[in-house]
């Protein structure tokens, strides 16, 4: 700067040098105004500064337009937004049953979206969104300003905008670089969409932990309700979640989610999107998310599961990320029902069977903080099953108990509650059943509040039912709980039917001209040694053999013997041919042997409800179907079921008349037979048959109304006896009654229409054209003189007192094959 001369004066600012000549000073003056002031000099600094800052941020701002610009990518991905939408299940009324894919997520268009969740977000992520033009500079210097006084980075300035283009196209690494490209894809989005599209694609886009992608899905995730549904406290909950997921996450860290809900609250009060009443109310409401594995309000894992693997072997990968909405035939009233009746059927079992003692045992530390942690630690091995708490003995004497659990308020357990487990609290109780502090031992709580302590069960339990006009699939439980057995025994268990396969030998019998009034004789079998040094075979009951009986009786009963006879005399390969061809069993899993009369061959079932379908819906022949409608993510249907209808496209496998007859024989062991506890539901419109195997292996009911076929069962996955005293009466029956009386509640009674071709003597049904001396068989096996009365295919013939030796060789079994088939003469 130059220096300003001015005359010399008294009151003139002295220089150091003299001005006449090099070495001649002047007396300095008190002050000199050659140069600015202070202040003057501070803010010509400044404009210098944002003169140097202007001109670099020119520099920048055309680096960016000039070489950066080009390279931005293009908007495609938002413009034509495709995320990958998992595959969804629903129940036929619409019910979520299930959902698969890495990205859990539920597109909600702009109008969906609650205004409070739209406001709670814009609250605390970027209030000033609709006036900016997607780079909000007065944010910028407010979080400038608050980082210069906390001394570090403390506030971010992310626009919405901003952060829509860095969830689509950028990385998350925190540099310069990034920060331009991320303001200039910011400029570009706004140009493109509208303010409510780019709000809408962000809480579509953004991840809010839990696999969970966008509001809409996080509602259903941690609420388990529709995004419409939530609260404004749980809107503002959820709000909280971008800026940290694992952070805030509701169900992780309930105290943390609480506290960041309370400052967005304070956020939404303090910019006027709510009223002081609506702060107060949400304040104080009381959030209650939900645990992992409980997002679905329907228990339908199995089902859900068939479903996710037939849409695999069609779409494979594709399957996870199209948006697949799978509809199926299940009902979501009948298939809560059939839940809570496995579950309550396999509970009473094991209530039958007595206390196994405790699932496992922890020390517990004497400080509470280590006390505390242990416990925790343990329980985290022992989830949760259902309404099974997994909890730890914390004090105990005979009379009380009191268990701690995680997370939750111990649990004191008093009189009826401590019943099951009377065994381990006594003092003299074994090592394997005493409950002492730091047994962990399972306890149920029941709809008063009372708690009780009960125990995993080993048993499984199935049930499934479908509609037998068409194979609709209203039903499937595939086991007691899904996460702790992941096998379906509906669709996958072979098991032995036992007695429940009797019916359709009966019914291959009508056609032979036996019928409910032949008489047969309920006595000793004997099958003689086939070979030298070959062992005897002598079938025998569960109860004393009753001499002759009618046909009807027998079945009502569930004779062994009599059942026999039947096969015998209509053979055995006519009977598997009869009972593949009209019912649909398997070949190779229905032998042609004497013991299929007592249900020695394989079924699932699901293929068991098949075949009763038969007799339930006049004799047609359907196929079990689960999937009704497929669409895509934009809810065009893509595929729909074509099902088999009975009287209508389904194959006529039986006569009317002899579904008519079956019908008939199974309403009488369903009222007066093996299954009169169906009578509890005081319809006299049902049909059904028990089932029980050799040593009490398997427990089944197969039974049915006119629109609604249901099969129970329960068995052991590792075939061992449930009990000398177990049958289909007391194992499954019960499991099909809790059931069906839900489920038919709503049905009407139904009498099925007597079909052409049927008569009636004395009360009695006869095929019309088999009438008593007209083509009938009276008897079977009460004519001495006529001891062999059967068909020239059957293996063995049948007589009074015996049996005499084959015609022709019985196919070849080794020695442990026919010890098994001696043992099924033993089952009911």
């Amino acid at each position: 700067m130059p220096i300003i001369k001015r005359p010399n004066s008294s009151n003139a600012p002295r220089d150091d040098r003299d001005q006449d000549g090099p070495n001649r000073y002047r007396q300095p003056a008190a002050k000199s105004s050659a140069g600015p002031s202070i202040a003057v000099r501070i803010v010509l600094w400044f404009v210098g500064l944002f003169a140097v800052a202007a001109i670099i941020g020119a520099l920048i701002i055309g680096y960016a337009l000039v070489v950066m610009g080009p390279n931005l990518p293009s908007l495609d991905a938002i413009t034509d937004y495709q995320p990958k939408v998992p595959l969804r299940i629903y129940t036929a009324d619409h019910v979520l049953i299930g959902e698969f894919g890495e990205e859990r997520r539920r597109i909600a268009r702009f109008d969906e979206i609650p205004d409070q969740m739209k406001k709670a977000v814009l609250a605390i992520e970027d209030y000033r969104f609709y006036e900016h033009g997607g780079v909000d500079f007065i944010g910028i210097a407010r979080a400038g300003l608050s980082d210069i006084m906390h001394g570090g980075a403390s506030q971010g300035a992310s626009t919405i905008t901003m952060q829509v283009a860095r969830n689509f196209f950028l990385s998350s690494e925190k540099t310069y670089t990034r920060k331009i490209y991320e303001m200039l894809l910011a400029y570009k989005i706004e140009r493109a969409l509208t303010k409510d599209q780019i709000l809408e694609l962000y809480m579509n886009q953004i991840y809010l932990g839990e696999r969970s992608y966008g509001f809409a899905s996080a509602a259903r995730v941690y609420f388990g309700k529709d995004l419409k549904d939530l609260t404004l406290a749980e809107c503002a909950m959820l709000a909280g979640l971008p800026k940290a997921p694992s952070a805030y996450n509701p169900v992780v860290n309930p105290k943390r989610a609480k506290i960041r809900q309370q400052y967005i609250l304070k956020r939404m009060l303090d910019l006027n999107f709510i009223t002081q009443a609506q702060f107060d109310q949400a304040s104080a409401e009381e959030i209650h998310a939900r645990v992992s594995g409980t997002e679905y309000s329907v228990h339908a894992e199995y089902v859900a599961e068939m479903v996710r693997q037939m849409m695999y072997a069609q779409y494979r990968d594709e399957t996870y990320t199209r948006g697949f909405s799978v509809t199926t035939t299940i009902d979501s009233a009948d298939q809560e029902a059939a839940y809570d009746a496995v579950r309550k059927g396999v509970m009473d079992y094991e209530r039958r069977h007595g206390y196994r003692g405790p699932e496992g045992f922890v020390n517990l530390p004497t400080n509470q903080d280590d006390r505390d942690e242990a416990i925790d630690d343990a329980l985290a091995d022992h989830p949760d099953n259902g309404d099974l708490i997994a909890g730890v003995v914390t004090s105990v004497n005979a009379k009380q108990v009191v268990v701690t659990f995680v997370n939750a308020d111990p649990a004191t357990i008093t009189g009826d509650g401590l019943r099951f487990v009377a065994a381990g609290l006594r003092s003299n109780a074994s090592a394997a059943v005493r409950i002492k502090p730091g047994s962990i031992v399972r306890v149920v709580q029941d709809a008063k509040g009372n708690w009780s302590i009960t125990q995993l069960p080993q048993v499984e339990g199935a049930l499934v039912s479908l509609v037998p006009q068409d194979g609709a699939i209203r039903s499937l439980v595939g086991g007691f709980d899904y996460n702790k057995n992941k096998f379906n025994h509906v669709t996958q268990a072979w098991r032995q039917p036992g007695s429940s396969f009797k019916p359709f030998i009966y019914s291959a019998s009508l056609a032979k001209g036996l019928g409910p009034a032949t008489i047969i004789n309920d006595a000793p079998l004997y099958f003689p040694p086939t070979s030298p040094g070959g062992q005897a075979w002598e079938p025998k009951d569960d109860d004393q053999p009753d001499g002759p009986m009618s046909m009807r009786t027998a079945l009502q009963k569930s004779k062994n013997l009599v059942s026999i006879r039947i096969l015998s005399y209509i053979g055995t390969k006519y009977a598997q041919d009869y009972v593949t061809q009209n019912f649909g069993f398997d070949v190779d899993k229905t032998p042609p042997y004497l013991p299929l009369a007592l249900g020695a061959g394989l079924v699932t079932p699901l293929q068991l409800a098949g075949g009763y379908s038969v007799f339930a819906n006049g004799g047609s022949r359907i196929n079990p179907y689960l999937i009704g409608e497929v669409a895509d993510a934009h809810g065009t249907v893509i595929s729909r079921a074509n099902p088999l209808i009975a009287g209508s496209n389904a194959p006529q496998t039986l006569e009317p008349r002899n579904a008519y007859v079956m019908n008939s024989l199974l309403h009488s062991v369903a009222t007066g037979g093996t299954g009169a506890g169906t009578n509890v539901l005081k319809r006299n419109d049902l049909q059904g048959k028990t089932g029980t195997t050799n040593d009490a292996k398997d427990g089944w009911f197969a039974g049915y109304q006119h629109q609604l076929v249901a099969i129970a069962w329960m068995g052991y996955d590792q075939p061992k006896s449930l009990g000398s005293r177990e049958f289909g009466a007391q194992l499954a029956l019960p499991i099909w009654v809790e059931y069906m009386q839900r489920a038919l509640a709503k049905i009407p009674q139904q009498q099925m229409v007597m079909p052409d071709g049927l008569t009636t003597v004395d009360g009695e049904l006869f095929f019309a054209d088999k009438t008593p001396g007209n083509g009938f068989v009276a008897s079977i096996g009460v004519d001495s003189a006529n001891p062999l009365e059967g068909a020239s295919d059957a293996v063995g013939g049948v007589g009074p007192g015996g049996m005499t030796p084959p015609s022709v060789p019985p196919p070849s079994v080794n020695p442990a094959e026919r010890q098994e088939i001696m043992d099924l003469f033993k089952g009911h």
